[in-house]
């Protein structure tokens, strides 16, 4: 996951292979507690899932009651305290999502609220810019297609004082986003529109989030596991949670105190209730949470890349894609992570089945279940789609309304590149996957030749395609397609960095002016390279009021270079300077790349890498590892010998900058370090 250079522990998870399975002459198994019971102690047994989790817990419901609930490995490890499905609480994250729509749902069909309203009616003081002549709705908020900037939690609103206090409403002043793009556009998982969502129910109802919450909600349920504010007797019974290497975690909190957006404490079985009721739309004993008719628009998919890959429901989301498939229409699920757990909630209402797991290791167990569970008891959800044999697909010159560079709406540092190829086909290429074709197959609908799955685009007006949902690297919203690149004057088409410079400007990182110079050869500073380092990673720069380095008062560049200083990518004491302006070496450089990249590719695996030239022995490592990920341009050569001149002591010039940037965003770095790990492992 080179793509996010800087920021990937932070931002970026793991690319996992989704499991495939044939299901073309499977015959549905009868779900009933028996063999519900029987497929949960095999499965939780399998080789494949132990080393995925410490402690899960799951329950399944069908027909109006649960038919299965158990608990499988630890609570706690240490004390080998097991998990219990009754009593042992988790963080179950963003499945949190689906119970915060839940109560806005209630306060809709009450005719509190309109789905149509801007939602900023409800919410006053609120100041945020919007440059569209639509405004927001609450709608949008439950759809996820708000078009506001991302934000989600930020490093600082992680910590362990529990006794601090941050109210929803200061966090939504101090915090809220701007829309920058049209409201209703396109979809992107937004952690913020639910906590707005949970802020119009504190407003409109007149009790604090929490109250509302449970006093229509977990109290008519029976839910007495449950709370978005953990009282003291509720906190000793969490669980363990532990890192994806098994370390034991640290217990923490997250700003704002109450979190509507993720940060529901429950038990599988308290969980188990809701879909009950869900299910039974929205029957609560001998009263309800909501009327059918709200149910029934709940399960609805309102927004759509193809119809075999919906986006959200009000408060819900699509299911993971079955390798030719897609995401079942049928099925409605809400996922969620934090830091040391993993969650998923998913129902099939024609069938009024549904299943709630939760574990406390963040991971793929849950993709991994979902596949399994569906394959075993609902085959034909898990059938290849049936598209038009006879559909004919674009031609190459049609494909290239696909072409272009795109990049995540969520997450900036998943850029795809897409071209059309002589064959009809396009080739798409990323950092994790690396190229492989897509066959189109429908009209805007493509299979990804290497994981067989759906990929999907929207077009504008004139045909040319303006967002994609690729669900492998991220099914939780689309990629935007870049602008057209104006070039610069002095960076002709045929320019040996053309390609990189002319990307970077079609992303966004550089002046989109063709009048304007570019500087090719100009030296790239030390400061302006930290911050091109930082921008392509995702990162803002920091806010501290303390600089690591006296001289970088004022300077523009100087919340980037904190933030470097702050992640350790570049050394020094606030005794020292940094000296921005002054040119930077291609070695210090690569050295500066090394510190982030290190901690993700073991540094030995390059040693053999052959350097000619001079490089200073500091820099080798850093040197070797660029050279042997293919993070170099034109400007290095390979000797008879097979050694590289990396040219480490000369100064990077822009071109070159604008070259090793493009290449941490699209070389499939992860591919390369897996044939290097077989090589050695031969």
């Amino acid at each position: 996951m080179t793509a996010s250079v800087v920021a990937f522990s932070l931002v970026v998870p793991a690319a996992y292979a989704a499991p495939t399975t044939d299901t073309t002459a499977a015959l549905a198994k009868d779900l009933n507690a028996e063999t519900a019971k029987a497929f949960l102690d095999s499965f939780f047994a399998s080789e494949q899932a132990k080393p995925l989790y410490v402690g899960a817990s799951v329950v399944i419901v069908k027909d109006g009651k649960t038919i299965a609930e158990s608990g499988y490995g630890f609570a706690d490890l240490e004390s080998e305290e097991p998990v219990d499905p009754a009593s042992s609480l988790f963080r179950i994250a963003s499945v949190s999502k689906s119970f915060t729509a839940t109560a806005l749902m209630q306060l809709v069909e009450q005719g509190k609220v309109s789905l149509k309203d801007d939602f900023s009616k409800y919410i006053k003081g609120l100041k945020f810019d919007n440059p569209y002549d639509a405004p927001v709705t609450i709608e949008q908020l439950l759809t996820h297609t708000t078009g506001f900037e991302i934000q989600d939690p930020l490093p600082e609103d992680i910590h362990t004082d529990y006794d601090r206090v941050v109210k929803l409403d200061d966090y939504a002043l101090k915090h809220m986003p701007p829309v920058v793009r049209e409201p209703g556009s396109s979809y992107m998982y937004d952690n913020f529109a639910s906590l707005l969502q949970g802020l119009v129910v504190q407003n409109v109802s007149g009790v604090p989030f929490e109250t509302y919450m449970e006093e229509n909600l977990f109290e008519p349920l029976g839910m007495t596991n449950s709370t978005f504010l953990p009282k003291d007797e509720l906190k000793e019974r969490m669980v363990t949670e532990y890192g994806v290497d098994g370390s034991v975690l640290d217990h923490y909190a997250i700003d704002p105190t109450v979190m509507p957006q993720g940060g529901m404490l429950s038990t599988a079985q308290d969980v188990g209730k809701y879909m009950v009721s869900f299910l039974n739309e929205g029957a609560a004993g001998s009263g309800r949470i909501l009327k059918g008719a709200t149910v029934a628009d709940m399960q609805e998919y309102r927004s759509y890349a193809h119809p075999l890959l919906p986006d959200t429901t009000y408060g819900f989301e699509a299911p993971i894609q079955l390798p030719g498939a897609g995401s079942s229409s049928s099925v409605i699920t809400k996922a969620g992570d934090l830091i040391g757990t993993s969650s998923l909630m998913f129902m099939i209402p024609e069938e009024e089945t549904g299943v709630f797991l939760t574990y406390n290791k963040l991971g793929p167990l849950r993709d991994l279940f979902y596949s399994a569970f569906i394959t075993e008891f609902f085959p034909d959800i898990a059938k290849p789609a049936e598209l038009d044999p006879a559909f004919e697909p674009y031609t190459t010159e049609e494909l290239e309304a696909f072409s272009g560079v795109y990049s995540d709406l969520r997450l900036r540092v998943i850029v795809s590149t897409l071209g059309a190829e002589g064959d009809g086909s396009l080739v798409i290429s990323d950092s994790f996957l690396g190229p492989r074709s897509l066959k189109q197959v429908d009209d805007n609908l493509f299979v990804d030749g290497l994981t067989g799955k759906f990929t999907a685009f929207r077009l504008n007006d004139d045909g040319i395609a303006t967002y994609m949902k690729e669900p492998y690297l991220n099914p939780l919203g689309y990629a935007r397609k870049g602008v057209e690149p104006a070039g610069f004057a002095d960076v002709p088409a045929d320019h040996p960095y053309a390609e990189a410079i002319h990307a970077l400007q079609s992303l966004g990182y550089l002046a989109n002016d063709a009048k304007a110079a570019f500087g090719p050869e100009e030296a790239a500073t030390r400061g302006g390279f930290v911050q091109a380092l930082m921008e392509i990673s995702g990162l803002s720069g920091s806010t501290s009021d303390e600089p690591a380095f006296k001289d970088l008062a004022g300077h523009p560049s100087a919340p980037f270079i904190q933030q470097a200083y702050e992640m350790g990518l570049v050394k020094g004491a606030n005794t020292e300077e940094f000296r921005p302006d002054r040119p930077i070496t291609r070695q210090e450089a690569a050295v500066m790349i090394w510190r982030a990249l290190v901690l993700q590719y073991p540094a030995e695996l390059f040693e053999s890498v052959k350097l000619s030239g001079d490089t200073d022995e500091w820099a080798e490592p850093a040197v070797k590892m660029l050279v042997g990920l293919g993070l170099i341009g034109p400007e290095v050569k390979q000797n008879a010998d097979g050694a590289f001149d990396f040219l480490s002591k000369a100064t990077l010039k822009r071109q070159e900058e604008a070259f090793i940037l493009h290449a941490l965003l699209t070389s499939p770095t992860d591919a390369i370090v897996a044939g290097l790990m077989a090589q050695q492992a031969q």
